[in-house]
């Protein structure tokens, strides 16, 4: 089975953004470079040193707002630019304590009341993924064509938060490729584990808004919320889009 690389997407902040990419060099055993860079901790959290859990970082399964922000990082000066439809732009380098108090100020309205309010800006060493090793999602354009139809609307595919789509796969073939090798360019990648979805993939990301239960319809017609599958880079290398990939 083949077919052709058809998005890079990287999410500098957790949750708070993404940024489409034309090419990017995968390193093995690493995520892909600068995603989940850092995360948005909550006043509720329990942080400890390097990786931690969701549940302590503002997202958009409890924040849907914070699903229409995109984002542009300047890899050299470590500069993120942020936008939102109701918030406008704003630029902060996420390590700066003195950058932190203006991005709450932006932040707290797409937060909703009643919740715990963002707190501080962390960072891990390694992307903030949702498991707990470092991981790659790999994302099916013909899984999400399929959804689609069975929902009667067209689902944006930054609804999932994705890092590489691919073209050319049969509806929902990836769940049965765990334990095999995905050859992109010059990367290779093991694919380790299926991507149980959260409320975040509800969410209309153009406007923030909830438009489409998509756990539902996945249910109904499955019996499961998958979607995707995570996978662990074994070989680095650049891929850019449009390039085949093959399975091992």
């Amino acid at each position: 089975m083949t077919g052709r690389l058809a998005q890079i997407c990287r999410h500098p902040i957790k949750g708070h953004g993404r940024e489409d990419l034309a090419s990017v060099r995968l390193l093995a055993g690493e995520c892909l470079p600068w995603d989940r860079h850092w995360a948005v901790a909550h006043e509720a959290a329990q942080i400890q040193d390097g990786w931690n859990p969701c549940v302590n970082f503002a997202r958009g399964a409890k924040a849907p707002a914070l699903m229409a922000i995109t984002s542009r990082l300047d890899e050299a000066s470590g500069v993120v630019t942020l936008a939102h439809p109701d918030r406008g732009e704003i630029s902060l380098d996420p390590d700066a304590p003195q950058d932190l108090p203006r991005f709450l100020d932006w932040v707290r309205p797409l937060n909703p009341q009643g919740r715990a309010q963002p707190k501080q800006i962390v960072s891990a060493g390694r992307g903030m993924t949702d498991s707990d090793f470092p991981s790659i999602s790999v994302l099916s354009t013909a899984s999400l064509a399929d959804l689609s139809v069975r929902m009667g609307q067209d689902l944006s595919p930054h609804r999932f938060r994705g890092n590489l789509w691919l073209d050319g796969a049969e509806p929902w073939a990836e769940f049965g490729w765990i334990g095999r090798t995905l050859r992109i360019g010059g990367a290779a990648l093991r694919l380790e584990e299926r991507i149980t979805r959260c409320k975040a993939t509800t969410v209309d990301p153009e406007t923030g808004l909830v438009a489409g239960d998509t756990l539902g319809a996945l249910d109904q017609a499955f019996g499961h919320q998958d979607f995707g599958v995570y996978a662990v880079v074994i070989e680095g290398g650049p891929i850019a889009v449009g390039d085949e990939w093959s399975l091992i």
